[in-house]
Formats: structure tokens, sequence, C-alpha cells
């Protein structure tokens, strides 16, 4: 990422007065808790030998810098978690969870960083699909490329730890690790025996025979259909790690494949097969470094490029600052005339109404929440072009349609980006864009629709609960939740369907400019990898979202990237929104509902398939036809 573009996310100024009138009843809470925080810091913790003391004569000031000039700095970035995709914005008391731009931001001006000798990456039970490690693998090739050393540390040595590892020069593992290579697994949970024991009667349709995001309701195993496809991604998947680890570790497939076949691995096994080069501690690490310095001097930045937080509450002024951050008003940004690129977020499953954070697992994507963004790009006559960052498997049939109409009138140079998942829904709103760049792994595809309803009366009856149905109309039905479709029904059902597929499948051959039976033959509801999508047409490139920063900045004609501005869009929750949720009492009693599906899927983790499927069921109460990926796939 280029150091002379700025992040400038969309900001509302409220005058001061307004500021203090609103934050007055806050501060009654919090005052006591402000007196009380300690002033921390707000620079990152460093450990260096200390400076030589200051000299007067100018023989003295020569030599002392002569030795400071051949210290050298290694910098330290810690890598965990899930590395959300939208940008977030500060807690009060330090960062949030870092995303995937905090990361390349950061590594990235590692890149950029003259005095820096090299970085090492603690590694620590990384959770990311298959476009992320892509996206931080290139991220790690930019700082070797720019002449840094990089060595990469596991505390744990899991798959996608290891594969992200292998993106640096050296990989080390403390002794007592283990190696957890052992190829890949996708799992699909299917519920038909469950919901037969609870006489539930699911009634699904679907329009394409791959579109499978049924089958997890009315089956109690893949399809041919189903199973051909994730064969097909399971190959491509394996395929990438296999050349990934080869390439990065400098020995032949054949010996990845051994080693993966003889998983887990001890720390030595590993370190026979080449996989890792040391067994260290990360202490030892850091004085083995210290010793390979000319004088054995060594600066260690610790958090290097961490977002720095200024935790000085202290005061009537920390108070007001305090408040500022709760509610995420920022700082007004300086003024320029320089050509801005908006970058939206569209990410988690699709939704009418308002973008929702945390729930059940992740994100969700409202329609209204990114029209408005898309709005405000295309009203914005700085904004020279936009990228669409997408990581979606799809939803609401209907929501997926306004965003993609409301990009049919951008009128701007238009790239979509895509990251772990731009599936079904996800790729409705990619197909309209001047270039799709997706990553190798990144799942994509899914053109179908699928619609239906579980109906609950035969639970209803187990459990003594009895239904009078009053009803005008022959297909008054449609939208009952306690019986399956009638015959009448059921014809209507999927008249809509099949026009829903048809709008779907023209929309999107226009978009990839291919005749409408070819692009038919593609669709049919069938998953691919982002390589597949390539060969096939559904993609134009393989890349990152920086490379399709580049192909915005051609798109666009604009001549200096370094004099161009970043927008992020949508603006990032408040840390009063992710502390005590949504001010909207139907979007606040979703997220209680949410939070209590969360805290069963983590009491009892072997409903967790289950649990996330809430969220389809929730979907089929609003409206019949959704374009959504099939079930829940996970890939260990």
């Amino acid at each position: 990422m280029s150091q002379a573009c700025r992040i400038r996310p969309s900001s509302t100024r409220i005058p001061c007065f307004a500021r203090l009138t609103m934050f007055s009843w806050l501060g009654v809470v919090f005052l006591g808790s402000v007196l009380s925080i300690p002033i921390q810091a707000a620079n990152p913790d460093t450990k260096t030998e200390a400076a030589p003391a200051k000299e007067s004569e100018t023989a003295k000031k020569t030599e002392s810098s002569k030795k400071e000039s051949v210290e050298l700095q290694w910098g330290e970035i810690e890598i965990t978690g899930v590395l959300p995709e939208a940008p977030t914005v500060p807690g009060l008391f330090g960062e949030m969870q870092e995303s995937l731009l905090d990361v390349i931001k950061r590594l990235d001006r590692a890149a950029g960083d003259k005095k820096l000798h090299g970085i090492v990456l603690k590694i620590k039970s990384v959770q990311i699909g298959w476009g992320k490690l892509h996206e931080v693998r290139s991220a790690i090739a930019r700082v070797r490329a720019a002449g840094k050393k990089t060595i990469a540390w596991l505390e744990e040595g899991g798959s996608m730890d290891f594969l992200l590892a292998t993106a640096c020069d050296e990989v080390i593992i403390p002794e007592p690790a283990a190696l957890m290579l052992v190829g890949l697994r996708a799992e699909v949970s299917f519920y038909k025996n469950l919901f037969e024991k609870l006489d539930l009667k699911p009634d699904m349709l679907r329009v394409g025979e791959y579109k499978s995001a049924a089958e997890p309701y009315t089956r109690s195993e893949m399809s041919p259909q189903f199973r051909e496809e994730m064969e097909a991604i399971l190959d491509d998947y394996y395929g990438q790690m296999v050349e990934v680890i080869s390439s990065s570790r400098k020995i032949t497939p054949d010996e990845v494949r051994s080693a993966i076949d003889s998983g887990p691995l001890t720390s030595k096994a590993a370190l026979n097969s080449k996989l890792v080069d040391r067994l260290e501690y990360i202490d030892q690490v850091e004085s083995r470094l210290k010793g390979e310095s000319p004088d054995g001097k060594v600066k260690w930045l610790h958090r290097y490029g961490k977002k720095k937080i200024d935790t000085d509450f202290s005061g009537f002024g920390g108070m007001v600052k305090m408040m500022e951050l709760m509610m995420g008003i920022e700082q007004p940004q300086r003024k320029n005339s320089n050509p801005k690129i908006a970058i939206i977020y569209a990410v988690g499953p699709i939704m009418t109404g308002r973008s929702q954070s945390g729930g059940l697992g992740g994100d969700v994507m409202g329609s209204d929440t990114i029209i408005k963004a898309i709005k405000q790009a295309r009203e914005d006559s700085f904004v020279k072009g936009v990228i669409l960052r997408v990581d979606s498997p799809g939803g609401s049939a209907l929501a997926s349609d306004l965003m993609w109409r409301e990009l049919e009138l951008l009128k701007k140079p238009f790239v979509v980006s895509m990251g772990d998942t731009a599936a079904s829904g996800g790729y409705y709103i990619s197909m309209g864009a001047d270039k799709i760049i997706a990553e190798p792994g990144t799942i994509t595809g899914s053109i179908g629709v699928v619609g239906g309803k579980i109906g609950l009366q035969g639970l209803f009856d187990k459990i003594g609960i009895n239904t009078t149905v009053i009803s005008r109309g022959k297909n008054s039905g449609v939208l009952s939740m306690s019986t399956g479709f009638s015959e009448t029904e059921r014809k209507s059902m999927e008249t809509l369907l099949y026009d829903i597929y048809d709008q779907f499948t023209t929309k999107a051959a226009t978009g990839r400019k291919m005749p409408v039976e070819q692009l038919e033959k593609l669709a049919r509801g069938r998953v691919y990898t982002g390589n597949q999508a390539l060969q096939i047409g559904l993609v134009d490139k393989i890349g990152t979202l920086e490379d399709a920063y580049s192909e915005i900045i051609q798109l666009a004609e604009l001549q200096s990237e370094s004099k161009v501005d970043r927008l992020i869009l949508p603006k990032p929750a408040s840390p009063f929104e992710a502390l005590f949720g949504p001010l909207e009492p139907d979007a606040r009693q979703q997220q209680i509902r949410d939070a209590a599906l969360t805290a069963t899927r983590d009491f009892l983790p072997e409903l967790s398939d289950l649990v996330g499927q809430a969220w389809v069921y929730r979907l089929l109460a609003k409206e019949r036809c959704l374009t959504l990926l099939p079930c829940q796939i996970r890939i260990r």
C-alpha cells in the first residue's frame, strides 16, 4: 500500500456545544472510571540498549553516530485471530480486533521503512480463509522484495498458521510444539434425520442442479452434484497447498504430500522434513539475532506499526476525548483537492435493512447501509473510482438486486476485489463491475436460487400447540411456517424462483459480456474457486486488494497514485455500538437473540453448524427466495 495514500473514513463533525450536550448523560456514568484510568504511554513498547550519552565534542558525536549506524532494527508483528475484512475503529482502552487491512498496512510500512533490517512475525491461531491467506502472503512478499529479512515464529503449528509462515525466509517453532499439517477436510452437516425426529417438514425449492443450499434440510448426505463440486474445490485447494509449501520450502511436491500424510509432525520431524528451519523459543530468536549483529546491537521494535492510541483520559478534556472515542467521533480531516478512490466493504450474509456487527459469528451486510455508501461515492465529485471488496456467501435475493442496481447507477470506474467468499448473492453484487479480481482460493459462483420453508405444525402437535387457520385466497399459506406448500402455492413459488434465476443469469451474462446460453452452462448453482472461475470467465484476474487498487487507478486515468486518497466506506461502528449494540429496538432485539444462539454454540460446539444455519431460517421467515451459498462449508 502506498505510504502517501491516506485512509479517510467518512465522518460527521459535531459542534463542540452539541457534543458536550450529547455527552452530558454519559459523563455521569463514566466520570468515576475516568478519574481512575491510569495514563498510559501512547507509543508501542520498545526494547533497546541504552543510547550513548550526549557528547558536546564533535568527534564524539561522529563516533557515536557511526556506532548507531550499524544498529539493526527488527520489527515484531503479531498475527492472530480472524482478521475481519472491514476496518474497525479503536476501542476505549486500546485497539479492537485488528482487521486484515490493519495487518497489511503494518507489513507495507515495514517494506518502506529504510531503517528496518527485518521483521519477526509471531503467528498464533490464525482463523482465516484462503482469500485472506493470499492477501497476507502477498504483503509479506512485498516486504521481502524490499530487501528485508522475514522470520515467522509459530506458537502453534496449525495448517493456516504454517501456510502463512512459509511466505517468510525462515520458519521457527519451539521444540515442544507440533506441526498440525494433516491435509484438508470438508465437513457439511445434514439435519434431515433430526428434523424427522422433531416432525419438522422442510419444503424446499431450487433452480440449478448444483444449487445445494437446501440439502442440509432435505437430505442425510451429499447429492452427487454437491459431492462433485466439493471434490473439485478440495482438489484445487490441496493443489494450492502443496504448491505453496513446495515452492516456499524448496522441497518437491512428493515430499510435501509425504509429510502431510505423516502428520501431525513433531517439531524434530518437521525440522528433518525441511518444513521448518529452527527449533527456538521467541527469546532465543531475539538473542540469536542480537548475536548476528556486527557489534551485537539490536533494536527490537515490539508491536511494530501498531496503531497508536492515546489513552490519557485525565481531567475534563480527557472525559470529552473518551466520549468522542466512544461515539466514534473523529477529528476533522484537513480538506484537499486530491482525487479519491472509494473502497466499499461488502461483508457478511446479505439482508435487507441496515448492516449489523457481530451476531451469529460475524457481520451482516444490510442493503440500506451499502446503498448509502454507494450513493456517497457516486455523489462525491472527488471520488474517481470505486472498489467493492466482497466477502459474502449471499443471502436475500431482493437485497442483492437492490445493491446491484445502485452499482449500475454509479457511472464511475468500478472494480470488485473478492475475499474469502463472493458466492451467489455475493457474486450478484459483483457481476456488473468493469473488472473482477479474485483471490486464488476465493469461493465464488453459485449462480442459482433457492427457496422454501420449514413446516412446524408437526412439532407444534408434539408439544401441544394447536393452530386454527382462517384464510382468504388460494395461496394465502405461502408465508405460513406451519405447513408446507400446497400444490398451487408450490407452482407459484416455482414461477417466482425461475423468474429470479432468469434475471440473475441475464444480468450476469451482460456483466461478463458473454451469451446467456454460455453463462447458463456455467451457472446452475455451481460453486468455483477463484482459479476455476478465472478459467471459465466468471472473473478477470487473480490478485489482491492492492492489485484491484492498481487496476482502478488505470481505469480512472489517474496520473500519480501517490496523490490519491482512499475513502473507506461504510464508516465502522463506534465503540459504543460495538459494546451496547444498535439503538433501534428491532435491531437490539435481534442482537439479543443472536447473542443467545452464539452462547449456545460456544457451550455446545457440536451444534455450531446448526446454530450457524439459524440466520438462514431467519431469512426464510422474511422472504422465500434466496441467492445463497450451499450451506455452511468448513474446510480444515
